[in-house]
Order: C-alpha cells, then sequence, then structure tokens
C-alpha cells in the first residue's frame, strides 16, 4: 500500500509483556525524550519547520540487550499552541513505505486541514529511508519489479519464479543478518510504542494508509489504552493466519472491479489520440490479446535491453489503476499496437528496485506469518486464479520467497478485534485495486463497535487528502479536529 516502486511488493512474548515492557511511566517518557535531538530537514515542497531525529532501538526486544538499530523520526510541530490538542502519527503504507517522505509529501495538506490541532510526527520503519539500512544482496535481475513480484511465464509457467523465490529467501539467509530477521508488523508496532515514549505524550493519534491501516489496528490492538483518534484509510483483511498473503490473493478480483473506470476512460472520444476503443466493453478485449501477444513477442523500448513484455504491460496497469492519471497507460499500449514506435517505459518498470526496498518488502511479509510452502499447490492457485482473472495472469496467486523463508516468525499473528475504545475511523474507496472493499468489510467487522466506516464511490487506492472526494476528507478532518464521528456507517457520492 505511496512510492510506486515500493508499492509495487503486496508473539512468543504476550501482549501484556510487550506493554511491560514498552509502556513505561510517564516520567520515563520524558527521559527518553530528552534523547531526540531534533534539527531541520526542511524538504522542497514539504511544510515549513519539519524537524528530523534518530531514534534508538533495540534489534530484538527480547534480548534489548542484544544490539540496538537507528530509525530515522520527524516532526513538525503545530503553529498555532493554543490549539494544539494532541500527537498525530503518520504511517505509511508498503511495507517499505517512509513516514518521513511522506510527511514532507503530505504535511502541508495534514497542517492547513488540521489546523494546528496537532504536532505532526513520522517514523522512517527498519532498514526505510533515513533508518539504518538492511540488505539482502538480492541479485539485480531477481529485483526486476515484474520478477520480485510473481508473474508468470508464458502460458502460465511458475517454475522460473519458484527458482527466483527460493534464490531471494537464500540470499536473505545467508547475508541478511539479526536486522532483516527483526523486520515485522510487530515490531513496527513495538518502534511506534518507543516513539511515543520518547515524544513523552501520553497517547497518539494517527492516519495510516494502506498496509499502515494493519500496523495501526494492531497498535490499537496491543495498546488501547495509547491511541486517541484514529484513522483507517485504505484497509485490508486482517485475517492473521494470511495478512499479506491474503492481501496479494485479494489484488485479482480487485483489479477486475476497478478496470472498468479506465474502460470508459479509454474508449471516451474526448481521448482522442489517447483513445483505445470505440466502446468501454471493447478495452478489456484488447488488452488481454496485446498482452498475449507481447508475451509471446516483446516490443523494444526506449529503454536499451529492456522491452516490453506482456507482464511489464500487465503491472503497468495494475499500477495506474492506483491514480486516476491514465495518460501514460494509454500512450505505452498505443505505442504497442503502432509498427515503428517504441514504448516509454516508466521508471518502476525499467529500473531494477534498489536492494534495501527489496528486502524491506520481503522481509516484513515473510516474517509476519508463515506462507504456504508446497511449490505444487502454488502452480495449482495460479492455475486457477488465472483462468478467473485474465488481468492479473495468476500473478496474485504466485509463489514469492516467504515459501521457503529461514528466520524471523518470533512472534504470533494478533487477531483485531472489538475490544478497545470507539475511537477508529475507517475510511475506503469502493474500487480500490490494492486494499479492495471486500477486504476493508473484514477489518470493518473484526473491529465491530469500536469503528465507523465511510465508504467513498471512488476508484484508486488512497482516500483522505488523495482523490479529491471532498465528503471523505471532510469526515476525516472533522473527527480529527472534534472526534466527531458518523453515527453509524456513512457513504460518500462520487465527486461530492
Amino acid at each position: 500500500m505511496r512510492n510506486h516502486r515500493r508499492n509495487a511488493l503486496l508473539l512468543t512474548l504476550s501482549t501484556a509483556a510487550v506493554a511491560a515492557t514498552l509502556s513505561g511511566a510517564p516520567v520515563a517518557g520524558a527521559q527518553e525524550g530528552a534523547g531526540l535531538r531534533w534539527k531541520p530537514c526542511v524538504r522542497e515542497n514539504g511544510p515549513a519547520g519539519q524537524e528530523c531525529a534518530e531514534l534508538s532501538v533495540p534489534v530484538d526486544y527480547r534480548r534489548a540487550d542484544k544490539g540496538r538499530t537507528t530509525l530515522a523520526v520527524s516532526r513538525v510541530r503545530s503553529d498555532r499552541p493554543a490549539a494544539r490538542r494532541g500527537t498525530l502519527l503518520v504511517i505509511p503504507g508498503g511495507p517499505g513505505g517512509s513516514g518521513v517522505r511522506r510527511l514532507a509529501d503530505k504535511g502541508r495538506a495534514l497542517a492547513q486541514e488540521l489546523r494546528g490541532a496537532y504536532d505532526i510526527v513520522a517514523l522512517d520503519p527498519r532498514g526505510v529511508g533515513g533508518s539504518e539500512k538492511a540488505r539482502c544482496g538480492i541479485a539485480e535481475s531477481d529485483r526486476d519489479l515484474v520478477h520480485l513480484r510473481p508473474w508468470p511465464g508464458k502460458d502460465g509457467e511458475t517454475g522460473e519464479n519458484a527458482e527466483r523465490a527460493r534464490r531471494v529467501a537464500d540470499a536473505c539467509a545467508r547475508d541478511g543478518g539479526a536486522l532483516v530477521r527483526s523486520m515485522s508488523t510487530a515490531n513496527e508496532v513495538r518502534d511506534i510504542e518507543r516513539f511515543r515514549q520518547a515524544l513523552g505524550v501520553e497517547k497518539l493519534s494517527a492516519w495510516g494508509t494502506s498496509y499502515g491501516t494493519y500496523v495501526a489496528a494492531r497498535y490499537a490492538q496491543e495498546f488501547p489504552g495509547r491511541t486517541d483518534r484514529f484513522v483507517l484509510d485504505s484497509n485490508g483483511d486482517p485475517d492473521p493466519a494470511r495478512v499479506a498473503h491474503g492481501w496479494s490473493a485479494n489484488m485479482s478480483r480487485a483489479l477486475e472491479d476497478r478496470f472498468p473506470d479506465f474502460a470508459r476512460w479509454a474508449a471516451d472520444p474526448a481521448r482522442g489520440e489517447l483513445r483505445l476503443a470505440r466502446r468501454p466493453e471493447d478495452v478489456r478485449p484488447m488488452f488481454l490479446a496485446l498482452a498475449d501477444a507481447l508475451d509471446r513477442r516483446p516490443e523494444p523500448t526506449t529503454t536499451e535491453g529492456v522491452p516490453l513484455t506482456g507482464n511489464r504491460l500487465r503491472q503497468a496497469l495494475q499500477q495506474t489503476l492506483h491514480g486516476d492519471e491514465f495518460e501514460g497507460l494509454a500512450r505505452m499500449i498505443g505505442a504497442a499496437r503502432e509498427p515503428g514506435h517504441k514504448p516509454v517505459l516508466p521508471p518502476y518498470l525499467a529500473h531494477p528496485l534498489p536492494d534495501e526496498d527489496a528486502t524491506v518488502a520481503v522481509a516484513t511479509i515473510c516474517n509476519d506469518v508463515r506462507w504456504p510452502r508446497s511449490v505444487r499447490s502454488y502452480a495449482r492457485d495460479v492455475a486457477a486464479d488465472r483462468a478467473r482473472y485474465p488481468l492479473t495472469a495468476g500473478m496474485p496467486a504466485g509463489i514469492v520467497p516467504c515459501a521457503f523463508w529461514k528466520g524471523g516468525r518470533d512472534d504470533k499473528p494478533v487477531r483485531i478485534t472489538a475490544d478497545g475504545p470507539e475511537n477508529i475511523l475507517m475510511i475506503q474507496n469502493l474500487r480500490d485495486p490494492a486494499t479492495p472493499y471486500f477486504g476493508a468489510l473484514k477489518m470493518r467487522e473484526a473491529l465491530g463497535r469500536r469503528a465507523r466506516l465511510v465508504t467513498v464511490d471512488s476508484g484508486g487506492h488512497g482516500v483522505y487528502l488523495g482523490n479529491g472526494n471532498a465528503c471523505g476528507d471532510r469526515a476525516v478532518t472533522r473527527y480529527l479536529t472534534t472526534g466527531e464521528r458518523p453515527a453509524r456507517d456513512a457513504y460518500c457520492a462520487a465527486g461530492r
């Protein structure tokens, strides 16, 4: 669930023990806060007054004396101290999203909406952004997004994917070290609690997006007394036995639900030279036929040595449908259909991911839960998914390094429940291709009386301050600034 290249991938300690280890008395929190040495770090187009610091946390909270790692943290203090009512944590998507970068990107809009009600803070999770880096030494070819994501080969072959997944898992086991083994949602939650202590505040409010909704929900489950007002934006199914495995599987149907928005756009006569078909119903068979042709005969692109394959086209579709800017995809399709024209690849398709980005994404999803181990079962699942949802060609059911993962998984999965304060507002697009609405309903069901859900009749991934729906933005802003939630689950019409 943010930066496109990172977005491209989807307790041995009891809760009481974790709380005892991390919560601390207010005085201890204030003392830790004195250790945060803030310095200016204003970014171009970012909010005025942004500051950054470093936070030291244990690599392993069970063995806090066995090593530490450093996290980059950031804040933008309220410019209206008399109006300030608390501290709002921005939790990015991913796994692998940078909280510091997201604060820079959204800080101005947040500050304008919230009118000084909060100090706004964020942290970079382990291995991300300004935090201590971790690398598995994954081969460059294996970091190509259409390889790191398990797109099947021509006609649905999965053998090469299995070999690649094993190589990545072996690289992380060999070269990743303790930091890679520590990357998990459980430790991100613990790091957030340590950050709260370091800030010297009694409670946190939060705005979590995409994968960040799961992080926020787990924090609210494990530290309910430390939560103020929580917003969960673009939610996944929190099934504790599946987590990222389930999120990936859901993408097949999710993309099918979103595709008609693109089809209507692409068949609109107003598109001129970008129009791809005469009728919306013609766009889907055209796309599938083109992807199949590119599987068999890739086209050269403006990036030397990187042709447009069927899987690169499918990945471009999936990535594009996260937002509403369809022109680049339409131009790519048009060039691929026109003899003598070379398609232009976006950066996330033209170049491999950096090793640290690939490492964080893979390690977190593999350390969180156990994935199926049978190579044959993945092959069967891919064939079935491919037949049912041709647009994604079986990729969401494909084999990933988690099938061969070694180490990690020191924490039992946490079930999200209705136990805790009634202080959560969920917001969700109806046609989200990454965290689909039917998955968000599972989060809504799990939270029960604790939550209200605002449904927005829109496509794309990310709602608050992201898709231009004023009704949805008002609902979130009202809750964060006044504490007022809808009396019951609510609906925002398109364009309102």
